[in-house]
């Protein structure tokens, strides 16, 4: 089979197009004939050297994909081959096959076509498990994410207003219409406008229930700020850098968290876990057309190298998918 390689850790062209060993599945996993993958960040900072696939994990980048079983291992139940699937990674995407413990597999939602389905996994595991799951987020509360236009963005205003929760987000003002669009009551401009002052001034002074965050040190201080008392902060990038000031102060009179998780290097039990949920509280919401995949464009496997360009450049808003 072929697969994306990284020759050295560097910019888009060290990812290559590259004749690799066939794969099997072994007990309780599932081989995957590899329709479509999509590229999320941590991809971007595994080309780079910066997050290297956890032990015994695919050397090769891809968090999430979509495609048909080709092949069960021993003790799998529930699948058969030919079933259209969408799955949830610790890598190997970005190949013509993977295989993948059965517990992170997932139907295709209905009205999906099987190409978008590979933007599903990863945004709303990684959403559930951190917005819901930690963040505790209810109906009724007020909910900041940053990056609302990207693909965690796009797939966190969907499922926060779908639960009934305000929706804030920042994001360049390009994009402002689309998040609006998705269930965003207020969009904010990152480049000129306070994100505290404005949700504090929609909130009558309160702050926000949950913030989703992936600036990580840039926006540690001004985050707890805006969030309102018993407010949880829920940390899950750090492109604003790893160290920042924390003001354990104002943490401690608003009774606040600050939790910092990530999903890759999870046990597969948690993982399969958060799967199940993700099958039972939103894949519905899928299926009604309630929310639904955002895809900002579709680029040929073999040429990986040029959707890792849009993405740093901050070209897209949802996901980028490599097809084959």
């Amino acid at each position: 089979m072929h697969a994306i390689t990284i020759t050295e850790p560097g910019g888009p062209e060290v990812l290559r197009w590259t004749e690799v060993p066939d794969l099997e599945p072994g007990p309780g996993e599932v081989l995957i004939d590899v329709a479509a993958s999509a590229v999320n960040r941590a991809d971007l900072l595994q080309r780079q050297g910066a997050y290297p696939p956890p032990p015994g994990a695919s050397e090769y980048p891809g968090l999430e994909c979509s495609g048909r079983i080709a092949a069960v291992g021993p003790g799998v139940e529930g699948w058969n081959v030919g079933d259209e699937v969408c799955a949830l990674l610790a890598g190997g995407g970005y190949a013509e096959q993977v295989v993948v413990p059965a517990g992170q597999v997932l139907p295709v939602p209905d009205g999906v076509l099987l190409a978008e389905a590979a933007g599903l996994p990863e945004v709303y595991c990684t959403v559930w498990s951190n917005v819901f799951a930690v963040g505790r987020l209810a109906p009724g509360d007020t909910f900041l994410v940053h990056g609302g236009a990207g693909g965690i963005g796009t797939a966190a205003i969907q499922l926060a207003s779908a639960y009934g929760a305000r929706v804030f987000c920042t994001a360049s003002a390009a994009k402002h219409n689309l998040c609006l669009a998705l269930g965003a009551e207020r969009a904010i401009d990152y480049r000129s406008e306070d994100f505290v002052e404005i949700v504090k001034d929609a909130t009558d002074g309160r702050g926000v229930d949950v913030i989703l965050d992936n600036m990580g040190a840039k926006y540690l201080g001004r985050n707890v700020t805006a969030l309102a008392t018993n407010g949880r902060l829920v940390v899950i990038g750090m492109q604003g850098g790893v160290k920042g000031e924390l003001n354990l102060g104002a943490l401690l009179a608003k009774r606040a968290s600050i939790t910092a998780t990530s999903l890759r290097a999870r046990p597969i039990s948690e993982k399969t876990e958060i799967v199940e949920d993700v099958k039972t509280h939103v894949w519905p919401l899928i299926s009604f057309g309630k929310i639904r995949p955002i895809i900002d464009r579709a680029v040929a496997l073999p040429d990986a190298a040029e959707a890792h360009r849009v993405l740093e450049a901050g070209e897209a808003s949802g996901k980028v998918l490599l097809v084959r």
